[in-house]
């Protein structure tokens, strides 16, 4: 394999950019292991006691993740998230206002490998998020099982990252007074699967949860696509069926993440490694669905907002398709 290495002479932004998306693929792949190995060091060191006192610290604060997390705006608004941004770069397109009366669920689509367009847009205010929708606070869900690991949860509480549970999505919409979002990347880990470029497979028709939690609650959906989410990394090929797929497809059943064997490119060269590709994400913001709260929808009642949220999404992605490098005769296809 021919190794195209970066030139000498890239410019001191360009490199900050590139630093700034290792720290963030090295959070997202190896912090929360790091942050598990120095706790249990610390535990085992002179310094137990520090240990102890943050394991009581754990004990207390185990409720946050499902009750609006602990987001710092200090964090949110880190230079860094600027050079992330910039290195694909990230924007956020705004379709029309949203109410902030209201609460929301933004159904964020394609998952992507690493969710990038999520984070960078709804983690960080690097997109100027609360310019574009005032009034709005947004919280995105992750797997519960990251929020159990030592220090790395502080991390990303800090970040407006909540746990995917119902209960905590539930706290969110159910929020008196609106304004608050609740951002679900719907095909969640098994979608990442699919990433690659190209790739418009969304898992989606089955996926009825976050619409009998906005009945219950009366949140308004919102669909959200990024498109150039699917760029970032290419991946091995594990077609359904295949001897990969079956064992990716074990492997998230049983500890609840998926894992894609992605690559894309490295630090100093551009042939292979983790970092993803310089590829534009451009996430869009599609028109509210009204929704009427129903505090025991029917099966009816569900199918029937289900249809109008997938009629909303195509809409969205077929309105503004053409204007990111997407052919005419390219759709999306639910599974």
């Amino acid at each position: 394999m021919k190794i195209e290495f970066a030139p000498l002479n890239v410019p001191l932004h360009r490199r900050i950019q590139t630093a700034a998306v290792v720290q963030w693929v090295f959070s997202f792949l190896a912090l929360a292991q790091f942050c598990l190995a120095a706790f249990v060091l610390l535990c085992l060191s002179d310094w137990w006691i520090l240990g102890a006192l943050y394991a009581g610290w754990l004990y207390l604060d185990r409720d946050t993740p499902v009750m609006g997390g602990r987001k710092s705006r200090w964090v949110q608004s880190w230079s860094v998230w600027r050079y992330f941004r910039d290195y694909f770069p990230i924007s956020l397109v705004k379709t029309v206002d949203l109410d902030a009366s209201h609460n929301y669920i933004f159904g964020f689509h394609p998952h992507g490998v690493l969710v990038a367009g999520g984070f960078g847009n709804f983690c960080t205010e690097a997109s100027g998020f609360s310019s574009l929708f005032p009034g709005l606070t947004p919280y995105l869900l992750m797997l519960p099982f990251w929020f159990r690991v030592p220090f790395f949860r502080d991390y990303i509480l800090s970040g407006g990252l909540v746990s995917s549970e119902k209960a905590s999505a539930s706290y969110i919409i159910s929020r008196p007074g609106g304004g608050h979002v609740a951002v679900v990347a719907v095909g969640g880990a098994p979608e990442s699967l699919e990433a690659r470029p190209g790739a418009l497979t969304l898992q989606l028709l089955q996926r009825k949860g976050f619409i009998k939690l906005a009945l219950k609650h009366g949140a308004w959906l919102v669909p959200v696509f990024s498109f150039g989410e699917n760029e970032l990394f290419d991946q091995m090929e594990n077609p359904r069926g295949s001897a990969l797929r079956r064992v990716q497809d074990r492997l998230q059943r049983i500890m609840g993440v998926a894992l894609p064997l992605f690559h894309a490119r490295g630090v100093f060269q551009y042939s292979f490694g983790l970092l993803p590709y310089r590829k534009p994400i451009h996430t869009i913001v599609g028109r509210p669905i009204p929704v009427v709260q129903t505090p025991s929808p029917s099966k009816e009642d569900i199918e029937s907002l289900h249809k109008l949220y997938m009629e909303g999404l195509t809409q969205l992605f077929e309105d503004n398709k053409a204007n990111y490098g997407i052919a005419e005769d390219q759709h999306i296809k639910f599974i």
